[in-house]
């Protein structure tokens, strides 16, 4: 009896939790993002339509070089990562398991509707996406390897309250570098016994889970400890793989299932707005399904990519603005629907599918044979574990808010693989809800606060184009824009490559 008591107390606290995390969702989360994204999408002009072009531009911009060494051994390095790697390392925590799962779990309790409102959302998050990474970029400071920045840089300079800041920062070390690093592993062990299941029973191996999880955290460290330019470096190189892996075998089930395509897009718009077509009771709660996992997708508005976007060197905040709303697209627009055709062109009928990835599972092996759930095992593996690497960068921008002693970071890095290894061997049922509270709060604090110091971006925004529109690459310098406070980084010296390039153009 002893035993079951804390049992059930923590049965109740999981089901208490989820459903605050469900109220929270409705009554505050989804008006807030709807009506924030309206608002930065009509006062930016619809940037993150019109701009589409630029965002391309923009990602393949060269980081800045500086001078190092004397003599003859004096060199070039680049001071930060460039676009592109911030890019693919905002990716990596992006594209994870909820663009399956997460995103099937969607189709599942809020029918195929939910799908559309996940692409409208991704197009209205585009603007909020756009309004934090700018922000983050022009506030970021200097670290030894990368610039750092994010929303507990802009709360302390932007709003002038360090205090609130470093209340944020712990919040989201919490939420994303602690809690969803261990429910990455977790993920990453439940694929791997899935695909041997297939084979055999995963009953017989009670190894198999610590030995996952201790190779899961020496690969984790390994990483992690040779500094942000190898997280980077391992992003960059993973993420394409990981995206190309996952196209491709959308593309071939797509290709397989082509005169199907017409019905599973008619299905989804017009189950979008039709309650009657609703399997989880009501218009509403396709919405809400919708916007909720669009967002826990791509998390745009959500103030974790602008701590990825901060590291990246570029020549004016609104370019990382531009780049990061691409990944908003690349995330939801793409990713996200190859899962939604696999699922509905298994299931028309929703209500009589699995729950989540098991939808999944079963079209995949519907369509190309049982040696696919290795292949959905491997994939879970990198789209979990580019996640971790994600994760971590985002709360080591967060530890560099909160203090710059060595000795904190490499703690920070040991309690991350850590939480790897016991991520791998424990249920983390109540640990996704608690996470899940945690997002919310994050999520509405960061919009609000975007929300706040808008005019900022809208100002940076209106800079950028007045040099685009006399045919320059633009470049800021916060002498331009003196009325901003606190700016630290963009001086001469921090866009000399740029500047230096243009005057060779003239």
């Amino acid at each position: 009896m002893d035993t079951l008591e804390p049992m059930n107390a923590l049965e109740s606290l999981d089901e208490f939790l989820g459903d605050a995390e469900g109220w929270l969702w409705t009554w505050a989360g989804m008006p807030v993002v709807v009506i924030l994204g309206l608002y930065f999408t009509v006062r930016s002009g619809a940037v993150q339509l019109r701009m589409i072009p630029a965002m391309f531009a923009a990602i393949a911009q060269k980081p800045q070089k500086e001078k190092v060494g004397k003599g003859a051994r004096r060199t070039e390095r680049t001071t930060s990562l460039s676009a592109f790697q911030a890019f693919a390392i905002s990716a990596a925590a992006r594209v994870g398991t909820g663009n399956i799962s997460g995103v099937a779990g969607a189709i599942f309790l809020g029918g195929p509707g939910a799908v559309f409102w996940m692409w409208v959302m991704a197009i209205g998050g585009g603007a909020a996406s756009f309004v934090e990474s700018t922000l983050a970029q022009l506030w970021k400071t200097r670290a030894a390897d990368t610039y750092k920045g994010g929303p507990a840089f802009y709360i302390a300079r932007g709003l002038g309250s360090r205090g609130f800041g470093a209340f944020f920062a712990v919040l989201f070390i919490f939420c994303f570098a602690f809690a969803f690093t261990s429910l990455q592993s977790n993920t990453i062990v439940d694929a791997v016994t899935g695909a041997v299941a297939v084979y055999t029973d995963p009953e017989g191996l009670p190894w198999l889970a610590p030995v996952l999880g201790v190779l899961l955290a020496l690969l984790t460290a390994a990483i992690i400890f040779g500094g942000m330019r190898r997280v980077a470096a391992v992003a960059q190189s993973m993420v394409p793989i990981m995206a190309l892996i996952y196209l491709v075998l959308g593309i071939l089930i797509v290709g397989m299932n082509l005169g199907e395509l017409p019905r599973v897009l008619s299905q989804i718009v017009t189950e979008a707005f039709d309650p009657q077509a609703v399997v989880g009771g009501g218009i509403g709660a396709v919405i809400v399904q919708g916007v909720q996992r669009g967002m826990l997708s791509n998390e745009a508005g959500m103030g974790s990519v602008p701590n990825v976007a901060a590291t990246a060197s570029v020549s004016h905040p609104v370019k990382q603005g531009l780049v990061q709303t691409l990944g908003v697209y690349f995330d939801t627009l793409l990713i996200c629907s190859i899962t939604a055709f696999i699922v509905l062109f298994a299931f028309p009928d929703v209500s009589v599918g699995g729950e989540g990835l098991v939808m999944v599972q079963e079209s995949l092996t519907a369509n190309l044979g049982a040696w696919s759930a290795v292949l959905m095992a491997l994939i879970m593996f990198l789209l979990a574990f580019t996640s971790v690497l994600g994760n971590y960068s985002y709360g080591e921008a967060n530890m560099h808010f909160l203090t710059g002693k060595r000795g904190w970071h490499a703690a920070f890095g040991i309690a991350v693989v850590l939480l790897v290894l016991v991520g791998a061997v424990i249920d983390v049922s109540l640990a996704w809800t608690i996470a899940g509270v945690s997002m919310v709060f994050i999520a509405l604090i960061n919009l609000v606060v975007i929300a706040i110091l808008f005019p900022t971006a809208l100002k940076l925004l209106r800079h950028y184009n007045a040099q685009r529109a006399e045919g320059d690459d633009p470049i800021f310098l916060a002498e331009e824009l003196p009325e901003i406070k606190n700016v630290e980084v963009w001086e001469t010296s921090d866009v000399a490559d740029y500047l230096a390039d243009r005057e060779d153009a003239r």
